[in-house]
C-alpha cells in the first residue's frame, strides 16, 4: 500500500511541476491558421481534410461579416481565454486549463464570408477532445449571437 501511495505522489508531483512550467507569458507567434495539424491528436482546423482533425466550415452571417469585434468578444468568452495577438483579420486567444495551466492556441482568421478556425495544444500528445469542444462551443456562441449561419 505504501508503494502505491508513493507512486501516486510522484506522478502527481511531476504533473504539478510540468503544469507550472507550462504557464509561460503570452508570446507572439506566427499565424498558423493555414498550416495543417501535425500527427498528434491535439489539433483541429477548418482547413483539415483528415477526419480526426477537421472542423466543419464557419460561414458568417451578414451581421457577422460586419462585426469582427463581436467575433473576438465571443472568443474571449471561452473558458480560460485571454487575447494573445490581434491583427486586422486575425486573432489568437490563449486558453489555459484551470488545474495545470496548460495552454492551447485558438486562432481565427477572417477570409471573405468564412472563418478559418484552428485550435491546438502546445504540449502533450492528446488533448482528449478539448480543442474540438472549444471550437464547437465557439460555433454555438457565434450562432446564438447571430454572427454565424447555423
Amino acid at each position: 500500500m505504501k508503494k502505491a501511495s508513493t507512486y501516486i505522489l510522484v506522478i502527481f508531483s511531476g504533473l504539478l511541476l510540468f503544469g507550472c512550467s507550462n504557464s509561460d507569458q503570452q508570446q507572439i507567434m506566427a499565424d498558423r491558421t493555414g498550416s495543417p495539424c501535425g500527427e498528434k491528436p491535439n489539433c483541429v482546423s477548418t482547413l483539415e481534410s483528415r477526419e480526426d482533425f477537421t472542423l466543419a466550415q464557419f460561414t458568417l452571417s451578414q451581421q457577422g461579416g460586419q462585426n469582427w469585434q463581436a467575433i473576438i468578444d465571443n472568443a474571449l468568452e471561452l473558458p480560460g481565454a485571454s487575447m494573445a495577438q490581434q491583427e486586422d483579420n486575425y486573432f489568437r486567444v490563449e486558453c489555459r486549463s484551470r488545474i495545470f495551466g496548460f495552454v492551447d492556441d485558438f486562432e481565427v482568421r477572417r477570409q471573405g464570408d468564412t472563418l478559418i478556425v484552428r485550435s491546438e495544444s502546445r504540449t502533450g500528445y492528446s488533448d482528449f477532445g478539448v480543442n474540438r469542444e472549444r471550437a464547437e462551443q465557439f460555433r454555438q456562441l457565434l450562432i446564438a449571437a447571430g454572427l454565424l449561419k447555423p
